[in-house]
């Protein structure tokens, strides 16, 4: 049976030890919403910021090099820019400048670390200069173990980035719980015998305290940042 989670409804008899955490669209709001109020500022169709990144083949490539560490922030930048007509000056951080650390996610790491539960963070990476996004969005000091594909060399989906942090944590697969809204990033980790929730918007976090026997999250009681 798939332990892949996705209803509010799914339990788990087992007991867990650890969380790990996708950055991207799991700890921070949804990346696209700020690339197309940036696509739009700078004049270009709502969809360029996606399409560069993931269609085109050179603006994917760029990419790849980018969260595997291979190439500096600055310079993805200039050639980034340089394939959608813009400006390279700080890319990265004017396209994600209405990223803000989801509320609700902040609150179940920060109740799951204080039950005890260890809790990792697991991103592929945009680089850190000049624009470091996990401390733009204040999530950094949150985890207990940082695992980023840029400081790694390896990248999710690739399981060999799974392993290094059950390794991190000092737990098995079974013991730990993984969030992900990338489905592709999913099945690596229930490979490896951990319990992978699909993260599909608000209700994610009271979905995963459930999984942790924890108090449910509530809107009402997430503080922003």
């Amino acid at each position: 049976m798939s332990r892949w989670s996705e209803s509010s409804a799914w339990e788990s008899p087992l007991s867990y030890r650890g969380l790990i955490l996708d950055f991207a669209g799991v700890m921070t709001t949804p990346i696209g919403q700020s690339s197309r109020a940036w696509c739009a500022s700078e004049g270009l169709p709502a969809d360029t910021w996606r399409r560069t990144l993931e269609d085109d083949p050179a603006g994917r490539a760029l990419y790849v090099e980018l969260e595997l560490g291979r190439m500096e922030q600055v310079e993805w930048n200039r050639r980034t820019a340089a394939l959608m007509g813009v400006s390279g000056d700080n890319l990265m951080g004017r396209a994600h400048g209405e990223v803000r650390a989801e509320a609700e996610m902040v609150e179940l790491t920060q109740r799951a670390r204080s039950a005890g539960i260890v809790v990792a963070l697991l991103s592929n990476s945009y680089g850190v200069a000049p624009y470091n996004p996990y401390e733009k969005t204040g999530i950094w000091d949150l985890f207990d173990v940082r695992v980023i594909s840029g400081v790694e060399g390896v990248a999710k989906p690739a399981p060999e980035i799974y392993r290094r942090t059950l390794e991190r944590m000092g737990l098995a697969g079974s013991e730990c719980v993984f969030v992900d809204d990338h489905r592709p990033n999913l099945a690596p980790a229930e490979a490896l015998g951990i319990t992978a929730v699909f993260a599909d918007g608000p209700g994610t976090a009271s979905r995963v305290a459930r999984l942790l026997d924890l108090d449910p999250v509530e809107p009402s009681t997430a503080v922003s940042r």
